[in-house]
């Protein structure tokens, strides 16, 4: 039994709705981090999918700028979420007004 692109691109929509709804949700921004890294895989799962039907390798590089973009997001909002938790133990998405020098 071969998997066409459909059943794919539901899981990458069901993957994306997944993380948008759980960025508009929850409060936590670790929570809310780890919805935008959801959000983002199921991009990346579209875009193979699409290369691969299509017979490209268009959307496959893509997929590679976008990790490249995912991995420095990483950083940056590890640090300023590891930053907001050394100031206060527990924090919310109303407490980036604590970066203010």
């Amino acid at each position: 039994m071969t998997l066409d692109g459909g059943w794919y691109l539901t899981l990458a929509a069901v993957l994306f709705t997944i993380g948008a709804v759980g960025l508009l949700v929850r409060r936590n921004v670790l929570v809310m981090f780890m919805c935008v890294e959801l959000m983002l895989n199921a991009v990346n799962l579209t875009f193979v999918t699409f290369a691969r039907m299509l017979d490209d390798i268009g959307g496959q590089a893509l997929v590679f700028f976008v990790l490249v973009v995912a991995a420095a997001e990483v950083v940056v909002g590890l640090g300023i979420i590891v930053s907001i938790f050394r100031r206060r133990g527990g924090t919310t998405a109303d407490d980036l007004h604590l970066l203010k020098g």
